[in-house]
């Protein structure tokens, strides 16, 4: 039998207060010597295992400060898995073709659902979403923030926080290759006229209309999306 370590025994006992509920979202962790005294173990172990537990999103550590519990969420979740996914997406261009494919069939999905959900606070949101998206001509990096926050909204419209979490990873992973749009002037436009065209469709409530612009919309910017060599 291997024996585990010490810090990872502490880790998985405080894991388990967290699942439990001993330690509740925005709960202070319990002081280092308190936790040397818990587990008897000493304040390497301690440390250790604290650290993990900071590098994994499960509590935050602020200079001076105690360790708070995090908010667990989907968001957490797939932040946890970002520096894998991009190093899975720079290792083959294979993989950037799969998440392609996949945010198709993604957004398809959830242009759907947001036409039968949307309510009029949310047509109004996503016409802002665009007017403020066409003031960040010229500004490359804002215009893609803005390019990400109109199709997280629309993922958001389902009311399931799974979606949107998915949504913001995989918009924030396929962006790091969005590297035409940097150089390629004319290209914005479309991009605007595009999203525009999808709010109208929304509006209308005839999902077959959103989903076709949607479809429409990644089918001509599909190719924006390269891999870095």
């Amino acid at each position: 039998m291997v024996r585990r370590k010490l810090s990872d025994q502490v880790f998985d006992r405080l894991r388990e207060m967290i699942v439990r509920g001993e330690l509740a979202p925005g709960d202070p962790m319990p002081s280092e010597r308190e936790l040397m005294e818990r587990f008897g173990v000493g304040r390497p172990a301690v440390r250790e295992a604290m650290q993990s537990m900071h590098t994994q999103g499960l509590i935050t550590i602020s200079q001076g400060e105690r360790s708070r519990v995090s908010e667990l969420s989907a968001d957490l979740a797939f932040r946890q898995m970002d520096m894998v996914a991009r190093m899975l997406l720079s290792a083959s261009s294979d993989n950037l073709e799969h998440l392609k494919e996949a945010r198709r069939l993604f957004e398809v999905g959830m242009v759907k659902i947001a036409t039968e959900k949307a309510v009029p606070a949310d047509i109004l949101e996503l016409k802002q979403l665009v007017a403020d998206q066409a003031t960040m001509l010229g500004k490359p990096a804002e215009f893609i923030k803005a390019d990400i926050a109109f199709h997280n909204k629309i993922a958001s419209i389902s009311g399931n926080p799974i979606f949107a979490a998915v949504s913001d990873a995989m918009l924030t992973w396929l962006f790091t290759y969005h590297t035409d749009l940097l150089i390629w002037s004319g290209r914005e436009n479309v991009t605007l006229d595009e999203h525009s065209k999808i709010v109208d469709c929304i509006a209308s409530g005839v999902a077959a209309d959103a989903e076709n612009a949607m479809r429409s919309h990644l089918n001509r910017s599909q190719d924006l999306y390269r891999h870095q060599n």
